[in-house]
């Protein structure tokens, strides 16, 4: 299933150019309690028939998750971005946290307080949403813990996490989490290590990748976060980005006013959100 939720707070099943409001199936509260609600429910959505209307690729959708309960974020887990930035291999998951306030969706702004940064950036991610409870859970077992995947652009403030010394400020600032357009079900994404990932700015390609090129795949990751703390439904991965990010360029590039961002990863579709000064 392609899940969505509509400008209005409406969870939605979307069919390629159809849209089924989930309420028309007697679920009306969003995707969040949906993923909560567990996997009776989901099996019952995916063959019930219900009212649909036509879409289009531009309608604008809302975050698919307004407030992910945790946005467990993963730092420099492709090798190439570890090298641009003249960074370690990092021998475990380098973990921090992304604060929920930060989530916007496909098509609001992202808001730069010029006063704060000079120095905004984009990174292209595959976000996980955790389907199931996950505590000390197996490596053979992780993907069985995961509803979906979506598009994440994690907006970085990159003179606030240097000049921080750690990542959370520079990682938060309100705005600075776009998410979307659609929640992929894990049953469409078999194997999350395929997928091609990038992002564009202004047309221009500034990211191509493959999942494979993680130095530690969603399996390892979600594996390592369960033995150090319980993963709930609704709580989101941030994967890591792979190369290309503004910071690394020569000259560094940043995000200025009135740039389009768009993120993508292949099965999911293209997260675009334009770049305002505040």
């Amino acid at each position: 299933m392609h899940l969505a939720m509509s400008r209005d707070g409406k969870a939605l099943r979307v069919d390629g150019q159809r849209v089924v409001a989930l309420g028309d199936l007697g679920f009306t509260a969003d995707l969040m309690a949906l993923i909560q609600a567990g996997p009776a429910v989901w099996r019952r959505l995916e063959t019930a028939a219900g009212t649909t209307r036509e879409t289009s690729p531009n309608e604008p959708f809302g975050p698919p998750l307004s407030r992910p309960g945790k946005i467990v974020a993963i730092g420099r887990n492709y090798r190439a971005h570890a090298a641009e930035l003249h960074s370690d291999l990092p021998t475990e998951p380098l973990v921090f946290a992304k604060f929920p306030t930060a989530v916007i969706g496909p098509g609001d702004p992202i808001r730069v307080p010029r006063t704060l940064t000079r120095e905004p950036d984009y990174e292209a991610e595959l976000g996980v949403v955790i389907g199931r409870r996950a505590r000390n859970v197996n490596r053979e077992e992780a993907l069985e813990y995961v509803f979906g995947y979506t598009v994440l652009n994690d907006v970085t403030a990159r003179d606030l996490q240097y000049g921080d010394k750690q990542w959370v400020r520079g990682k938060s600032l309100d705005s600075f989490c776009p998410l979307g357009p659609v929640i992929v079900t894990a049953a469409e994404i078999p194997d999350p290590q395929t997928l091609g990932i990038g992002c564009r700015v202004n047309g221009e390609t500034r990211q191509k990748a493959s999942t494979s090129e993680m130095i530690f795949p969603v399996a390892d990751l979600i594996t390592h976060l369960s033995r150090a703390f319980t993963l709930e439904p609704g709580d989101l991965i941030a994967t890591g980005t792979p190369a290309g990010v503004g910071k690394g360029r020569k000259p560094p590039v940043f995000l200025r006013d009135g740039d389009v961002v768009e993120c993508w990863v292949e099965g999911i579709g293209i997260l675009s959100n334009p770049v305002r000064d505040e």
